[in-house]
């Protein structure tokens, strides 16, 4: 399987996700996925669109995925990692803001991710990391903010009462701050030099950012969570793993890190 393959995925998932949205988000949800989170039509949609496209594509891969769970196909092989609809409440609200993430991960650990690929489903625009290879928007090498000055941060707060303070000195800094609604969005935006620096305070799974971080270290990025540790050997599956701090440089990174390390220690 190759980028070319996904993008086809994601061709047909921009073409039926848009024409079938005005009916899709005004239906009720399907219970809960694999993940915990709650299913919406919108997310099985998306969802049957990709097994259809992997049987159709005949290659053996494992499927890991928010709705499903695990599912092999063909006898199993390399994992893919996906979020049929990152952004969910955006889609069944009428915000016009989320995606699908596809990561490859030939392994058991993030630090295996072979490709990343984001696309947005309501701009068509695409994101795509090949390992060893850069980044890339809709075709174009792309690459990450390359000063160290704190201008646009992104986050993603599930349970705002408690993950809100402990972003918060963090957030302050910043000349502006955005809540796009979709992490594998946030990370794109990041990678494109769009965002200074990502943060998200609560645990995050594997096919919420697989694609992402793959996305920001090859455009020059830096990603680990909130206390500084590499998330590399965190391990591929759809239970929630880790907080992320993303930033575009190393010095970004190294200044994010020291005010909430600051922020940790004056708490206690």
């Amino acid at each position: 399987m190759d980028i070319n393959d996904i993008r086809k995925i994601g061709s047909r998932l921009k073409k039926e996700i848009a024409s079938q949205l005005d009916v899709l988000h005004n239906h009720a949800s399907l219970g809960r996925g694999a993940s915990g989170d709650t299913t919406h039509p919108v997310d099985r949609l998306a969802e049957d669109i990709v097994y259809e496209e992997l049987e159709r594509l005949g290659e053996p891969v494992t499927l890991v995925s928010e709705e499903c769970g695990t599912r092999e196909i063909k006898g199993g092989g390399p994992r893919l990692l996906v979020d049929p609809i990152d952004g969910s409440r955006n889609a069944i609200s009428g915000i016009p803001l989320f995606s699908t993430s596809i990561a490859l991960v030939d392994g058991d650990t993030i630090s295996q991710t072979k490709i990343g690929y984001v696309v947005n489903l309501v701009s068509g625009d695409e994101f795509w990391a090949m390992k060893g290879q850069g980044s890339f928007l809709n075709g174009s090498l792309i690459t990450t903010q390359q000063d160290e000055v704190f201008r646009v941060i992104a986050y993603e707060a599930q349970t705002p009462k408690t993950d809100i303070p402990r972003i918060m000195p963090l957030v302050s800094v910043f000349h502006r701050a955005r809540c796009f609604g979709s992490t594998a969005l946030d990370m794109a935006f990041l990678a494109q030099g769009a965002v200074s620096v990502f943060v998200v305070a609560s645990l995050s799974r594997s096919f919420d950012f697989a694609s992402g971080y793959l996305l920001i270290k090859e455009a020059g990025g830096r990603v680990t969570d909130l206390d500084g540790k590499e998330i590399d050997r965190v391990e591929v599956s759809v239970d929630r793993s880790t907080p992320l701090l993303a930033s575009a440089n190393e010095a970004l990174h190294s200044k994010a890190l020291e005010i909430l390390l600051r922020r940790g220690l004056n708490a206690g």
